[in-house]
């Protein structure tokens, strides 16, 4: 049986047919294609990284000196554009996270729901599973990072943050 792969070569931008005749090169090609999707995967995660970086960044310059400062667009970019409608639970979660200067419980996270947007949380029926489901999303997207704190229990920090002293970040293996 042949099979052919077409696989797209991001350096050069040239597409290499790879012809397989048998399991052991089809092995071969998929250890390739996990490699690269690791690397993919790690390439995500570091541009995630880097916007969540720049919009704390920018979100934090809106604080100091207003958010006459940001453009429209750049307002709707970091998530603070008033459109005349509750932001969404994912995108409150969002900026409670990033503007954040410590990790933060799922409670903690609730609490300051509560204080800016309660209509939110009343869409809710638990809460406090509702804000863990989407802080371990944000983590699954690269956007935050899970931590444990002083207390053993669960937090999560923005990933523009660095961790702080006594919460080691929470080790996941590694993919096989």
């Amino acid at each position: 049986m042949e099979i052919q792969i077409m696989e797209v070569q991001e350096s050069a931008g040239a597409m290499k047919t790879i012809t397989t005749n048998g399991n052991g090169h089809v092995q071969e090609v998929v250890r390739q294609a996990h490699d690269e999707l690791r690397q993919l995967l790690q390439q995500r995660s570091d541009v995630m990284r880097r916007i969540g970086t720049i919009k704390q960044t920018i979100a934090g310059l809106a604080n100091l000196f207003g958010d006459s400062v940001l453009s429209d667009e750049l307002l709707e970019l970091v998530d603070r554009k008033s459109n005349g409608r509750q932001p969404g639970f994912t995108k409150a979660c969002r900026m409670i996270l990033m503007e954040a200067n410590r990790a933060l419980s799922a409670r903690d996270v609730c609490d300051r729901m509560q204080e800016k947007a309660p209509p939110i949380l009343a869409r809710h029926k638990d809460p406090i599973a509702s804000v863990t489901t989407v802080l371990n999303r944000l983590v699954a997207y690269g956007e935050a990072k899970a931590v444990a704190l002083e207390n053993g229990r669960r937090a999560w920090k923005w990933v523009a943050d660095s961790v702080s002293e006594g919460a080691p970040d929470l080790a996941l293996p590694a993919p096989q």
